[in-house]
Protein backbone atom coordinates (compact mmCIF):
# COMPACT_ATOMS: atom_id res chain seq x y z
CA UNK A 1 0.00 0.00 0.00
CA UNK A 2 1.84 3.21 -0.97
CA UNK A 3 2.18 5.93 1.71
CA UNK A 4 2.64 8.65 -0.82
CA UNK A 5 0.70 11.54 -0.48
CA UNK A 6 -0.89 14.35 -2.72
CA UNK A 7 -0.40 18.24 -2.26
CA UNK A 8 -3.51 18.73 -0.15
CA UNK A 9 -3.09 15.72 2.15
CA UNK A 10 0.96 16.68 2.46
CA UNK A 11 -0.15 20.33 4.00
CA UNK A 12 -2.03 18.74 7.01
CA UNK A 13 0.61 16.03 7.67
CA UNK A 14 3.09 18.88 7.31
CA UNK A 15 1.46 21.08 9.85
CA UNK A 16 1.12 18.53 12.29
CA UNK A 17 5.09 18.63 12.34
CA UNK A 18 5.24 22.49 12.35
CA UNK A 19 3.05 22.92 15.13
CA UNK A 20 4.63 19.92 16.94
CA UNK A 21 7.80 21.90 15.96
CA UNK A 22 9.38 18.47 14.21
CA UNK A 23 11.76 18.74 11.20
CA UNK A 24 9.92 17.24 8.20
CA UNK A 25 11.74 16.06 4.62
CA UNK A 26 9.28 16.16 1.58
CA UNK A 27 10.81 13.44 -0.93
CA UNK A 28 9.57 13.76 -4.71
CA UNK A 29 10.25 14.07 -8.07
CA UNK A 30 11.51 17.31 -9.89
CA UNK A 31 8.60 19.48 -10.53
CA UNK A 32 5.75 18.19 -8.34
CA UNK A 33 5.07 21.25 -6.85
CA UNK A 34 7.07 20.62 -3.60
CA UNK A 35 8.11 24.45 -3.01
CA UNK A 36 4.87 25.56 -3.98
CA UNK A 37 3.05 23.42 -1.58
CA UNK A 38 5.15 24.91 1.24
CA UNK A 39 4.19 27.92 0.17
CA UNK A 40 0.55 27.30 0.30
CA UNK A 41 1.11 26.02 3.87
CA UNK A 42 2.46 28.44 5.52
CA UNK A 43 -0.27 30.95 3.87
CA UNK A 44 -2.70 28.51 5.17
CA UNK A 45 -0.97 29.16 8.35
CA UNK A 46 0.27 32.57 8.29
CA UNK A 47 3.72 31.76 8.74
CA UNK A 48 6.40 33.59 7.46
CA UNK A 49 8.33 31.34 4.63
CA UNK A 50 11.92 31.38 3.89
CA UNK A 51 13.22 29.65 1.34
CA UNK A 52 17.24 28.56 1.59
CA UNK A 53 18.04 26.33 -1.45
CA UNK A 54 20.75 24.46 0.19
CA UNK A 55 22.47 23.56 -3.38
CA UNK A 56 23.31 26.87 -3.57
CA UNK A 57 25.32 27.44 -0.35
CA UNK A 58 28.75 26.83 0.95
CA UNK A 59 28.87 25.92 4.92
CA UNK A 60 30.75 29.10 5.36
CA UNK A 61 27.22 30.49 4.28
CA UNK A 62 25.28 28.85 6.75
CA UNK A 63 27.97 29.25 9.76
CA UNK A 64 28.74 32.86 9.17
CA UNK A 65 32.24 34.69 8.79
CA UNK A 66 34.52 34.51 11.69
CA UNK A 67 35.21 37.88 13.72
CA UNK A 68 36.97 38.98 16.21
CA UNK A 69 36.15 40.94 19.12
CA UNK A 70 38.36 41.17 22.20
CA UNK A 71 40.67 39.35 21.32
CA UNK A 72 37.64 36.44 21.13
CA UNK A 73 36.39 34.84 17.83
CA UNK A 74 32.73 34.80 16.65
CA UNK A 75 31.02 34.00 13.96
CA UNK A 76 28.97 36.78 12.34
CA UNK A 77 25.47 35.73 12.04
CA UNK A 78 23.89 35.39 7.88
CA UNK A 79 21.09 38.07 7.65
CA UNK A 80 18.85 35.19 5.99
CA UNK A 81 18.51 33.01 9.22
CA UNK A 82 15.61 34.04 11.47
CA UNK A 83 15.53 36.34 14.78
CA UNK A 84 12.00 36.60 15.60
CA UNK A 85 8.74 35.85 14.91
CA UNK A 86 7.06 32.56 13.78
CA UNK A 87 7.73 30.54 10.34
CA UNK A 88 9.15 27.87 8.81
CA UNK A 89 12.61 27.52 7.82
CA UNK A 90 12.53 25.78 4.35
CA UNK A 91 15.89 23.79 3.18
CA UNK A 92 15.05 23.44 -0.40
CA UNK A 93 16.68 20.26 -2.82
CA UNK A 94 18.89 19.33 0.80
CA UNK A 95 20.38 15.90 -0.93
CA UNK A 96 21.68 18.06 -3.78
CA UNK A 97 23.86 19.69 -1.73
CA UNK A 98 27.21 19.30 -1.10
CA UNK A 99 27.78 16.28 1.95
CA UNK A 100 29.95 19.59 4.08
CA UNK A 101 26.72 21.58 3.37
CA UNK A 102 24.74 19.01 4.49
CA UNK A 103 26.78 18.33 7.74
CA UNK A 104 26.35 22.24 8.00
CA UNK A 105 22.53 21.70 8.42
CA UNK A 106 23.09 18.79 10.59
CA UNK A 107 23.52 20.58 13.90
CA UNK A 108 21.00 23.22 12.70
CA UNK A 109 17.92 20.24 12.70
CA UNK A 110 19.21 18.57 15.81
CA UNK A 111 19.80 21.46 18.39
CA UNK A 112 18.01 23.90 16.46
CA UNK A 113 21.22 26.12 16.28
CA UNK A 114 24.23 26.60 14.48
CA UNK A 115 27.64 27.90 16.20
CA UNK A 116 26.40 30.93 18.25
CA UNK A 117 23.00 30.95 16.14
CA UNK A 118 19.96 29.63 17.65
CA UNK A 119 16.39 29.11 15.95
CA UNK A 120 13.63 31.03 17.26
CA UNK A 121 11.07 29.26 19.54
CA UNK A 122 8.35 29.48 16.84
CA UNK A 123 10.37 28.11 13.83
CA UNK A 124 10.20 24.85 12.42
CA UNK A 125 12.30 23.21 9.76
CA UNK A 126 11.12 21.29 6.82
CA UNK A 127 13.27 19.93 3.62
CA UNK A 128 12.53 18.87 0.30
CA UNK A 129 14.43 16.38 -1.37
CA UNK A 130 14.38 14.91 -4.81
CA UNK A 131 14.58 11.28 -5.59
CA UNK A 132 18.21 9.20 -5.11
CA UNK A 133 20.79 9.35 -8.32
CA UNK A 134 22.16 11.65 -10.83
CA UNK A 135 23.29 14.88 -9.04
CA UNK A 136 21.87 13.84 -5.22
CA UNK A 137 24.27 13.30 -2.69
CA UNK A 138 23.24 10.42 0.07
CA UNK A 139 21.91 11.81 3.24
CA UNK A 140 23.65 10.67 6.43
CA UNK A 141 21.99 8.36 8.40
CA UNK A 142 22.63 10.79 11.72
CA UNK A 143 21.09 13.56 9.67
CA UNK A 144 17.86 11.53 7.91
CA UNK A 145 17.07 10.23 11.62
CA UNK A 146 16.80 13.99 12.87
CA UNK A 147 13.40 14.42 10.20
CA UNK A 148 9.46 12.47 9.87
CA UNK A 149 9.95 11.91 6.21
CA UNK A 150 6.74 11.94 3.66
CA UNK A 151 6.99 11.30 0.26
CA UNK A 152 5.00 13.61 -2.13
CA UNK A 153 2.76 12.37 -5.50
CA UNK A 154 1.29 14.74 -7.75
CA UNK A 155 -2.74 14.67 -7.86
CA UNK A 156 -4.95 16.08 -10.53
CA UNK A 157 -8.04 17.17 -8.85
CA UNK A 158 -5.51 19.04 -6.44
CA UNK A 159 -3.82 20.55 -9.49
CA UNK A 160 -6.48 21.63 -11.42
CA UNK A 161 -7.69 23.08 -7.99
CA UNK A 162 -4.59 24.98 -8.14
CA UNK A 163 -4.69 25.70 -11.55
CA UNK A 164 -7.92 27.62 -11.37
CA UNK A 165 -6.62 29.69 -8.35
CA UNK A 166 -3.86 30.26 -10.35
CA UNK A 167 -5.68 31.66 -13.57
CA UNK A 168 -3.98 28.71 -15.61
CA UNK A 169 -5.35 28.74 -19.05
CA UNK A 170 -8.35 26.89 -19.71
CA UNK A 171 -7.18 24.59 -22.32
CA UNK A 172 -4.35 23.14 -20.38
CA UNK A 173 -6.54 22.12 -17.68
CA UNK A 174 -9.10 20.36 -19.86
CA UNK A 175 -6.23 19.23 -21.64
CA UNK A 176 -4.98 17.01 -18.60
CA UNK A 177 -8.48 16.55 -17.33
CA UNK A 178 -8.71 15.00 -20.78
CA UNK A 179 -5.46 13.03 -20.29
CA UNK A 180 -4.80 12.85 -16.85
CA UNK A 181 -2.18 10.58 -17.03
CA UNK A 182 0.28 13.21 -18.72
CA UNK A 183 -0.01 15.52 -15.34
CA UNK A 184 3.30 13.98 -14.61
CA UNK A 185 5.99 11.46 -16.59
CA UNK A 186 9.19 12.10 -14.97
CA UNK A 187 12.50 10.69 -17.10
CA UNK A 188 15.47 11.39 -16.01
CA UNK A 189 17.07 10.44 -19.44
CA UNK A 190 14.94 13.21 -20.93
CA UNK A 191 15.64 17.21 -21.12
CA UNK A 192 12.19 17.82 -20.53
CA UNK A 193 9.61 16.49 -19.42
CA UNK A 194 5.69 16.44 -18.62
CA UNK A 195 5.09 17.37 -14.85
CA UNK A 196 2.96 20.38 -12.79
CA UNK A 197 5.98 23.00 -13.47
CA UNK A 198 6.54 22.65 -16.91
CA UNK A 199 2.38 22.57 -17.96
CA UNK A 200 2.51 25.90 -15.69
CA UNK A 201 5.13 26.98 -18.67
CA UNK A 202 2.95 25.26 -21.13
CA UNK A 203 -0.08 28.02 -19.83
CA UNK A 204 2.21 31.03 -19.85
CA UNK A 205 3.69 30.13 -23.50
CA UNK A 206 -0.25 30.10 -24.70
CA UNK A 207 -1.12 32.67 -23.10
CA UNK A 208 1.39 34.65 -24.76
CA UNK A 209 -0.15 33.88 -28.30
CA UNK A 210 3.24 32.35 -30.23
CA UNK A 211 3.22 32.24 -33.60
CA UNK A 212 1.65 29.27 -35.41
CA UNK A 213 5.06 28.16 -37.15
CA UNK A 214 6.98 27.82 -33.45
CA UNK A 215 4.27 27.23 -31.25
CA UNK A 216 5.12 23.35 -31.07
CA UNK A 217 8.54 23.77 -30.63
CA UNK A 218 7.78 25.65 -27.77
CA UNK A 219 5.53 23.40 -26.43
CA UNK A 220 8.03 20.39 -27.27
CA UNK A 221 10.59 22.57 -25.15
CA UNK A 222 8.29 22.64 -22.31
CA UNK A 223 7.07 19.16 -21.90
CA UNK A 224 8.76 16.92 -24.60
CA UNK A 225 7.87 15.51 -27.60
CA UNK A 226 4.83 13.09 -26.79
CA UNK A 227 2.97 15.50 -24.79
CA UNK A 228 3.36 18.43 -27.07
CA UNK A 229 1.72 16.50 -29.57
CA UNK A 230 -1.55 15.53 -27.67
CA UNK A 231 -1.17 18.97 -26.65
CA UNK A 232 -1.11 20.48 -30.14
CA UNK A 233 -3.76 18.24 -31.63
CA UNK A 234 -6.18 19.47 -28.68
CA UNK A 235 -5.53 22.90 -29.27
CA UNK A 236 -6.59 22.13 -33.06
CA UNK A 237 -9.77 21.35 -31.46
CA UNK A 238 -9.95 23.65 -28.64
CA UNK A 239 -10.03 26.34 -31.50
CA UNK A 240 -12.67 24.93 -33.71
CA UNK A 241 -14.97 25.21 -30.57
CA UNK A 242 -18.71 27.07 -30.58
CA UNK A 243 -17.84 30.59 -29.72
CA UNK A 244 -18.07 31.11 -26.03
CA UNK A 245 -19.14 34.65 -26.17
CA UNK A 246 -22.21 32.96 -28.78
CA UNK A 247 -23.14 30.44 -26.16
CA UNK A 248 -23.58 32.99 -23.77
CA UNK A 249 -25.55 35.11 -25.88
CA UNK A 250 -28.01 32.04 -26.66
CA UNK A 251 -27.34 29.28 -24.47
CA UNK A 252 -30.07 27.58 -25.46
CA UNK A 253 -29.56 26.91 -29.27
CA UNK A 254 -26.16 26.65 -28.86
CA UNK A 255 -25.20 23.61 -29.98
CA UNK A 256 -23.56 20.86 -27.52
CA UNK A 257 -20.50 18.93 -28.33
CA UNK A 258 -20.54 15.13 -28.47
CA UNK A 259 -17.24 14.22 -28.03
CA UNK A 260 -15.54 13.97 -24.40
CA UNK A 261 -12.24 16.00 -25.20
CA UNK A 262 -14.77 18.27 -26.46
CA UNK A 263 -17.06 18.69 -23.53
CA UNK A 264 -13.54 18.99 -21.26
CA UNK A 265 -12.52 21.79 -23.69
CA UNK A 266 -16.28 23.34 -23.52
CA UNK A 267 -16.68 23.46 -19.69
CA UNK A 268 -13.23 24.54 -18.92
CA UNK A 269 -13.33 27.74 -20.84
CA UNK A 270 -16.84 28.67 -19.78
CA UNK A 271 -15.81 28.27 -16.61
CA UNK A 272 -13.32 30.98 -17.37
CA UNK A 273 -15.38 33.52 -18.54
CA UNK A 274 -18.45 32.67 -15.67
CA UNK A 275 -19.26 35.72 -13.32
CA UNK A 276 -21.89 37.40 -11.38
CA UNK A 277 -23.60 39.11 -14.73
CA UNK A 278 -23.73 35.73 -17.45
CA UNK A 279 -23.74 33.32 -14.33
CA UNK A 280 -27.58 32.74 -15.21
CA UNK A 281 -26.69 32.29 -18.41
CA UNK A 282 -23.61 29.71 -18.26
CA UNK A 283 -26.00 27.38 -16.29
CA UNK A 284 -29.11 27.31 -18.68
CA UNK A 285 -25.99 25.74 -20.97
CA UNK A 286 -24.37 23.68 -18.76
CA UNK A 287 -27.65 22.13 -17.64
CA UNK A 288 -27.76 20.89 -21.43
CA UNK A 289 -23.96 19.06 -20.77
CA UNK A 290 -23.68 15.21 -18.91
CA UNK A 291 -23.66 15.97 -15.40
CA UNK A 292 -19.79 15.87 -14.57
CA UNK A 293 -19.08 18.38 -17.13
CA UNK A 294 -21.71 20.94 -15.66
CA UNK A 295 -20.27 20.00 -12.66
CA UNK A 296 -16.33 20.45 -13.18
CA UNK A 297 -17.34 23.92 -15.08
CA UNK A 298 -19.23 25.39 -11.88
CA UNK A 299 -16.95 24.00 -9.28
CA UNK A 300 -14.00 25.78 -11.17
CA UNK A 301 -16.16 28.77 -11.43
CA UNK A 302 -17.01 29.32 -8.03
CA UNK A 303 -12.70 27.94 -7.06
CA UNK A 304 -11.51 30.76 -9.25
CA UNK A 305 -14.75 33.90 -7.65
CA UNK A 306 -15.93 32.95 -4.78
CA UNK A 307 -18.19 35.73 -4.33
CA UNK A 308 -20.60 33.67 -7.67
CA UNK A 309 -21.94 31.49 -4.49
CA UNK A 310 -23.65 34.54 -3.56
CA UNK A 311 -25.70 35.34 -6.26
CA UNK A 312 -29.35 33.98 -6.65
CA UNK A 313 -28.62 31.63 -9.83
CA UNK A 314 -25.37 29.75 -8.04
CA UNK A 315 -28.33 29.04 -4.73
CA UNK A 316 -31.01 27.32 -7.00
CA UNK A 317 -28.20 26.09 -9.22
CA UNK A 318 -26.95 24.42 -5.61
CA UNK A 319 -29.92 23.21 -4.40
CA UNK A 320 -31.05 21.43 -7.37
CA UNK A 321 -27.89 19.90 -7.47
CA UNK A 322 -26.89 19.25 -3.88
CA UNK A 323 -25.95 15.25 -4.98
CA UNK A 324 -23.33 16.15 -7.35
CA UNK A 325 -21.91 19.67 -5.45
CA UNK A 326 -21.41 17.89 -2.19
CA UNK A 327 -19.57 15.29 -3.54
Amino acid sequence: MSTALKPSALRQALEVCVKAKRPACVWGSPGIGKSDTMKQMAEELSRQLIDLRAVLLDPVDLRGLPTVKDGLSKWAIPSFLPREGTGILFLDELNRAPALVQNACFQLVLDRKLGEYVLPEDWTIVAACNPTGTGTTKMSDALASRFVHFDMEPDLTDWCNWAVSRNIEPIVIAFLRFRPELLHQYDVKLRSFPCPRTWEFVSQITASSPAREIEHALYVGAVGEGAAVEYSAFMKLFRELPSIDAILLDPVKSPVPSQPSTLFAIASALARRVNDGNFGRAVTYLNRLPAEYMVMSIKDAVTRDKTLCSTPEFTKWATANQEFFAK
